[in-house]
């Protein structure tokens, strides 16, 4: 029998080889914000080893409050710009597609942290996950320049050769702050119902679809559970979802990357389908599930708890993926410490397959 793993996706905007997507993992290998010959390095034995879609760690927008450490890569000024350009250069050469995660962390920065100490913290209503006041909430003025980041960073992807965008909409950062009723208590457009709180992403996604034209693709990442408070939702029920993600379709969307800690468990109750499942269901268009795939323990235990994790097999992700729940899978922790996963997993070489250990998290392997 033939790996659904294996066969060709056909999107409106994307082809890729396989459904094999590397998950972006914050790495944090990248001095002064600069992605250097290493990072390229990285990205490159994936893709050779027959990683369908690379999508980047974590990259930030030009405002000086997009993030709290001064080794996450940068996605703006010249340097780290042309750095990204070897990465893409690296990747197609071995035969890959790439596409950089652009991203905002909002509240989650501290205020103090580097690069940019003297930059307080931004956020819809200056609250972070925890319901604590930080700063004053952004003003309209403020929400119009990051917008017009967002929309130069896509501008920028597509002029340095990356096959799309993925928008960082997920785990609690700038553009889930305004998703979560916790941290928005705007009461303008901004803000209010739930349709409201979607306003900031619809206007982010249309701003990077006006920049980056019809036919590049544009990822978008959400997830109903935050860092730090894994129990949040934003939708309830699948009703609720389906209201949620009508707004971000209409803005542009073509792909939804679908964040979930263990994605085999249902999103509501009275159905197996998982977040991946309910939102291709809901908007018709093809998503990407990920959580923990290929390894026995969730995620976060590696970096809560500093766990490793053994290999598991993939025999339910397969059945669902050949049923059509989702079309694309994401692959985070067993990606990182073995580079050639893919190519394994494709040569039925499983027992080659090397385990994760946290030791990993610390090398470009």
């Amino acid at each position: 029998m033939s790996n659904p793993l294996f066969t060709p996706f056909r999107g409106e905007n994307l082809d890729l080889d396989n459904r094999i997507v590397m998950a972006p993992m914050t790495r944090s290998f990248s001095p002064g914000g600069v992605p250097g010959e290493d990072v390229a390095e990285y990205y490159r034995r994936r893709a050779e080893n027959s990683v369908g879609l690379i999508i980047t760690e974590g990259t930030v927008i030009n405002h000086p409050a997009a993030t709290g450490d001064p080794n996450v890569p940068r996605f703006h000024g010249e340097d780290a710009l042309n750095g990204w350009k070897k990465v893409v250069e690296a990747v197609h050469t071995a035969g890959g597609k790439i596409i950089p995660q652009i991203w905002h962390v909002g509240t989650d920065r501290k205020i103090g942290d580097s690069p940019n100490p003297e930059a307080l913290p931004i956020g819809p209503s200056g609250i972070n996950i925890f319901g604590e006041k930080v700063v004053e909430p952004m003003t309209e003025e403020e929400i119009s320049q990051v917008i017009d980041a967002y929309a130069q960073a896509a501008a920028d992807a597509k002029r340095i050769g990356f096959d799309g965008v993925e928008i960082h909409g997920a785990h609690g950062y700038l553009i889930d702050q305004f998703f979560w009723e916790r941290t928005n208590k705007r009461t303008d457009k901004y803000g209010g119902e739930m349709i409201g709180r979607t306003r900031f992403a619809v206007e982010v996604i249309e701003a990077c679809r006006r920049a980056v034209g019809p036919d590049f693709p544009i990822v978008f990442r959400y997830s109903q559970w935050k860092s730090s408070v894994y129990t949040a939702k934003l939708a309830e029920t699948p009703e609720l979802l389906g209201q949620f993600l009508a707004p971000l379709v209409e803005a542009g969307v073509d792909v939804f990357h679908c964040s979930t800690r263990r994605f085999w468990e249902p999103e509501f109750e009275g159905s197996d389908l998982n977040l991946a499942g309910w939102t291709k269901k809901l908007t018709g268009k093809p998503t990407i599930t990920v959580g923990s795939v290929g390894l026995d323990s969730d995620f976060m235990s590696s970096f809560t708890e500093g766990k490793g994790a053994e290999n598991t097999n993939l025999e339910s992700l397969l059945k669902r993926l050949e049923q059509g729940e989702f079309d694309l899978v994401a692959v985070g922790r067993a990606l990182l410490v073995d580079p050639a996963w893919a190519q394994k997993v494709r040569d039925d070489r499983v027992q080659d397959l090397v385990p994760f250990n946290v030791e990993a998290l610390r090398t470009l392997a």
